[in-house]
């Protein structure tokens, strides 16, 4: 289903045309009762189209809030190689400089490996909390991106239902069949339940 828009036209038009019809035989002394109905039946359609249409917008707002905070995880993830590949870079320096305080004699040669093997440590260590917060941050956004695409997909549950409302009802103004109308409620209802569950991120 395509989370663009909500074609609900043809049916729509179908509800809207029956109506008109229903309204002028109740004027030209068909009974009060179906010209009550159709009409009953022609404003379900286009509630039912109108929210419809606001929850095909959700899904797809939805859907694009979750490709923006996929892609900002991929972001945060590359990052932290680039910070865990410099993390690599220092200890490698500081493993030279580890040798060659083992290997020289003189102490102030020592010492001034030393010196550079402890800003070694230091500066490992500060790459490291840099990395492991950039982690953090991509599995956060990985974590939203999945909720916004559950979401999506009950945005898109819900229209799909209301779609089905629209066409039940278009059918049961054809058919003037009672219990097709009960459908259309009756889907609707889910409908709606289902768009609930969606507005409450659930």
């Amino acid at each position: 289903m395509s989370s663009g828009g909500f074609h609900v036209h043809g049916p729509h038009d179908h509800a809207v045309e029956h109506a008109t019809h229903g309204h002028d035989a109740a004027h030209h002394g068909a009974d009060h009762g179906g010209g009550s109905s159709t009409n009953k039946i022609a404003m379900f359609t286009a509630i039912v189209a109108t929210v419809g249409a606001i929850f095909a917008y959700m899904g797809g707002a939805t859907q694009a809030n979750a490709g923006l905070m996929k892609n900002d995880a991929a972001i945060k993830k590359t990052e932290a190689s680039n910070q865990w590949n410099y993390f690599q870079s220092k200890s490698t320096k500081q493993s030279l400089a580890e040798l060659a305080r083992d290997l020289t004699p003189a102490e102030t040669e020592k010492a001034k490996y030393q010196a550079k093997i402890d800003r070694y440590e230091k500066e490992k260590n500060e790459i490291k909390t840099v990395a492991e917060k950039l982690e953090a941050d991509a599995h956060a956004f990985d974590q939203q991106s999945e909720a916004q695409m559950h979401q999506h997909h009950r945005w898109a549950q819900a229209t799909t239902a209301l779609q089905v409302a629209i066409a039940l009802a278009a059918i049961a103004l054809l058919t003037k069949k009672k219990w097709l109308e009960y459908g259309m409620y009756g889907v609707a209802a889910v409908g709606l339940g289902v768009g609930a569950l969606a507005f409450l991120h659930i």
